[in-house]
């Protein structure tokens, strides 16, 4: 193994890590939707609006970091961004002892900038880290481990924010002053807890990157960059895509609880022996003693498991075969998935729903990938504007909740249909291109 190599290896180590990271913070946040819907007595829609505050910060700051990253580089971008989410993260203190949900909107933002930095600066890095044409393959790989972390927030969500019972107003308004306090107490600690713990975490992770040595990547960018690249098809149709199927996702996350509720699948859970065994050995506790949200929120950990695998065959079938073929069969299966949950009810309709995340795993990577081909050191700006399209989990998840609110969960997936269908579309316009 040469030098240049080793440094390529070594710095795709340390780029996989932040991987991990904010993809287990972006799931830990769903799992604040029930709690918070329940305590503040809101409709889907405004529950939604979690979600807006959090991926609207992509489309605010976005470009803005392709820019910043074009002057500063890779590295100081990083920890810019580390530094960032420390702060969101920590103001989560304050907003839960507040119980004010402006402030939670506010954390969310500033978390959300952090996590945007990140993804503007960590992406491209990772697509130039060796040939072109095994960008998909890496960014795919990188993916995994950010859908491993998205696996593990469920669980440590339900066990730790959503296991025990959720007061409405109502039901507060009418405790004794005592009982009132001693139940706020245990609500402001039951989100404050995991984020304090993620923030320290988030600022040794910062003082390691300032520590290492990354390669450096970055050649000066062309004047008029952004200009250049909205005349550019492939880049147009791709941040398309980036949006949809962002939006597509987060829908689908957001609202599996809630989804699963509907549903009624509670009962079905408990009466049914392996499932179940499995919620109580994901959460580990007594199923009598965790609330509905707690049981169906320990399911999602298969939605968020299945991107993960995905991710790694992806890895793997984007190495054999035209990643743009492989993301038309991808979304193909999504498709049909939905469908059949759409169409059906109870067991199999969570398990059609959570086998999504499997087809969802190589999308972003490999849209993402796609849409970067050719770009040279336009490389930053490009990603600056595909993460700017990120907003799609700010805009589509409110979206399927008014439908919800309206028509009911069923319908709403419809939705989600034309959703991947674009993404299949998307994925044989690439396949033409690819073999001209």
């Amino acid at each position: 193994m040469t030098q240049t190599q080793k440094n390529y290896r070594n710095a795709f180590i340390f780029l996989t890590s932040l991987f991990f990271l904010w993809g287990f913070i972006t799931v830990l946040v769903d799992s604040l939707i029930p709690r918070i819907r329940d305590l503040f007595t809101l409709t889907y829609f405004q529950a939604g609006l979690v979600q807006f505050a959090f991926f609207g910060a992509y489309f605010v700051l976005s470009i803005p970091a392709g820019f910043l990253l074009s002057k500063i580089g890779y590295k100081k971008g990083i920890i810019l961004g580390l530094i960032t989410m420390a702060v969101g993260c920590a103001l989560f203190y304050p907003a839960a002892s507040y119980r004010t949900f402006s402030v939670f909107l506010l954390a969310y933002f500033i978390l959300a900038g952090g996590i945007t930095i990140l993804q503007v600066a960590a992406n491209p890095y990772v697509a130039v880290l060796g040939s072109e044409e095994g960008a998909s393959s890496r960014l795919n790989l990188s993916q995994a481990f950010n859908s491993f972390g998205t696996s593990i927030a469920p669980i440590l969500g339900a066990s730790f924010i959503l296991s025990d019972k959720v007061k409405s107003k109502e039901e507060i308004a009418s405790l004794g002053q005592a009982a009132k306090d001693s139940y706020l107490a245990a609500e402001a600690a039951a989100v404050q807890s995991p984020f304090i713990i993620i923030t320290l975490f988030i600022l040794a992770l910062a003082v390691v990157f300032m520590r290492v040595r990354l390669p450096k990547m970055l050649n000066t960018s062309p004047k008029n960059g952004y200009l250049m690249l909205l005349k550019n098809k492939s880049l147009m149709l791709g941040a398309l895509g980036i949006f949809i199927y962002v939006g597509a996702e987060v829908s689908i996350g957001s609202y599996l609880i809630n989804y699963f509720y509907d549903m009624n699948l509670t009962s079905a859970i408990k009466e049914n022996g392996m499932l179940a065994s499995i919620s109580a050995t994901l959460l580990g506790k007594n199923l009598s003693s965790v609330d509905d949200y707690g049981i169906l929120g320990s399911f999602v950990t298969f939605y968020w498991s299945g991107a993960m695998i995905g991710r790694f065959i992806g890895s793997y079938l984007t190495n054999i075969v035209k990643p743009a073929r492989v993301l038309s069969f991808f979304a193909l299966g999504a498709l049909t998935l939905v469908f059949v949950s759409a169409q059906t009810m109870g067991l199999v309709s969570m398990v059609s729903i959570l086998a999504v995340g499997l087809f969802n795993s190589i999308m972003f990577p490999t849209i993402f990938s796609l849409s970067l081909e050719g770009l040279q050191d336009l490389k930053p700006q490009a990603s600056g504007i595909l993460c700017t399209m990120i907003v799609g989990g700010a805009i589509i998840p409110p979206m399927y909740g008014y439908l919800t609110d309206l028509y009911g969960f069923k319908w709403a997936l419809s939705l989600l249909l034309i959703c991947y269908s674009y993404i299949y579309f998307f994925g044989k316009v690439q396949h033409r291109k690819s073999n001209l």
